[in-house]
């Protein structure tokens, strides 16, 4: 099998190619810009994969697209929201959000390979997915969620929750009364609830709510560290591979 990786944060590159050798994929090619992809598309045949991460350096990867007729598989490495992962998913792409998991990176590999030989390639419309990056339809998300206290249900909003975290293989959610109340959902069902413009998962472990950040200071291994207005029962860091993503969506 012939892998590529298109990822402009090296670490993430490196931790990806380290993470697929480890199933038995080797990764032959590493491009880091939508200039360096073009250019080595052009000198050399198609690998039969493609592990491509959305924003890029120098643009967005489907800028590829517009110069390249593509002719391999491709799965997407993204910390984008749910509109362009509903249009993947609607078109059978596979997706693994950052920081990306081994397990899912598996299955990924493993729909890869069930894939029969000679079979015709999936057609993107990859000028509706960037629009639905830039100018996503309308949709209503969940504005408040409902818990058990004892013998009693208690609404929560979802503008008093500060983060949602998981602990101990439950979900919680945090609010600014300094109350944690567990959750019948996992922060994987939490992904397509959320308002993106609002909530961002910084790590596997955390969704922290823009409106409750109280701090963001710098942190070891090139990681911030996030403090909210009351939580703090654990740090909240942003993991590596997610700190350009997060920056973006702070702005």
């Amino acid at each position: 099998m012939h892998v590529i990786i298109i990822e402009d944060e090296k670490p993430a590159a490196r931790r990806l190619s380290r993470l697929l050798r480890e199933i038995g994929v080797e990764v032959s090619t590493m491009l880091h810009s939508v200039a360096e992809a073009v250019d080595w598309f052009q000198n050399h045949p198609h690998p039969d994969l493609i592990f491509l991460d959305i924003q890029l350096s120098d643009g967005l990867s489907f800028e590829i697209f517009d110069l390249i007729d593509i002719q391999s598989s491709i799965v997407f490495t993204t910390a984008y929201d749910e509109y362009a992962l509903q249009a993947f998913k609607l078109n059978s792409i596979d997706y693994l959000l950052k920081p990306i998991d081994e397990e899912e990176l598996k299955v990924a590999v493993k729909k890869y390979q069930k894939l029969k030989p000679g079979a015709p390639s999936i057609t993107l419309d990859f000028e509706d997915i960037k629009k639905l990056l830039v100018n996503p339809v309308e949709r209503e998300f969940k504005k408040r969620f409902t818990v058990r206290v004892g013998p009693h249900i208690k609404i929560l909003n979802t503008d008093e929750i500060e983060c949602f975290y998981s602990e101990n293989k439950g979900t919680y959610a945090a609010t600014d009364e300094g109350r944690n109340y567990l959750l019948d959902a996992t922060l994987e069902q939490l992904e397509t609830e959320l308002q993106p413009a609002v909530f961002f998962r910084v790590s596997r472990k955390f969704y922290v709510n823009i409106n409750h950040i109280k701090d963001i200071v710098a942190y070891s291994n090139s990681r911030l560290k996030i403090k909210l207005n009351r939580y703090d029962e654990q740090e909240i860091i942003v993991s590596r591979e997610r700190v350009k993503d997060f920056k973006l969506w702070l702005e």
